[in-house]
């Protein structure tokens, strides 16, 4: 397969590749989000505490639009300081314990079923890529875009560069990853479950809503996009 994403002449569809790109958190993963449960991880072993959720919360209620958590995504005050050699190594340790056993069954059959087609697979999430690569690599998914987190001297500044995978920064990455791959996206597949992946699945001629939250459903039945479980 060839990586260049510039060709002499234009490219016929047989050249084109099939792309298949699935979010994580209740989609891969069913249930709550996985960070919300790596913090309690990370409370519960005294690496943050009441000081860190202090922090969370102030900085979400300057910056936070009514009902919205969209802040909290984009930085993460409560790594702020935190050396990320031991960070890493607890979430690993936590995606073993807690993440890898919940991940669905159907998940896996269609990422089996996309391996098999030869299809260009990724994992396009808004969680930290700290969890979002160990549980990828137990996926053997190599493509794989999370929340790069800002370091400086081997700690955490608490602050994410930009663009987040989310929203619109999720349909960036997959555009990125079409060029890149010479995929064509009238052809491909995408996975999620919430508002955040609408420009992700409004990209690929395949588009899945999956365990649907925060008005998902009533969307993807506006688009005409089907839905289905995956507990």
């Amino acid at each position: 397969m060839t990586t260049s994403s510039s060709s002499a002449t234009p490219l016929t569809q047989a050249q084109h590749w099939v792309g298949a790109f699935f979010d994580m958190d209740n989609t891969l993963v069913p249930g709550p989000s996985i960070e919300i449960g790596f913090f309690r991880y990370l409370w519960q072993d005294g690496v943050v505490g009441w000081p860190e959720l202090w922090k969370s919360f102030r900085y979400a209620l300057r910056h936070m639009p009514p009902i919205s958590l969209s802040p909290l995504r984009g930085n993460k005050i409560y790594l702020q300081g935190l050396e990320v050699s031991h960070i890493e190594h607890l979430a690993k340790e936590y995606v073993e314990l807690f993440v890898w056993p919940r991940v669905a069954s159907r998940a896996l059959s269609r990422l089996a079923h996309h391996k098999n087609s030869e299809h260009v697979v990724a994992v396009v999430s808004g969680s930290p890529d700290c969890l979002v690569k160990p549980l990828a690599e137990k996926l053997g998914v190599s493509l794989v875009f999370g929340a790069k987190l800002e370091t400086q001297s081997g700690l955490y500044t608490g602050r994410v560069f930009a663009p987040l995978p989310y929203g619109e920064g999720k349909g960036r990455y997959i555009e990125r990853l079409a060029a890149q791959y010479n995929l064509d996206l009238s052809r491909s597949y995408a996975y999620g479950d919430s508002p955040g992946d609408f420009e992700a699945l409004q990209l690929v001629g395949h588009p899945f809503v999956v365990n649907p939250i925060r008005g998902m459903a009533r969307i993807a039945k506006q688009q005409g996009w089907p839905v289905t479980q995956w507990a």
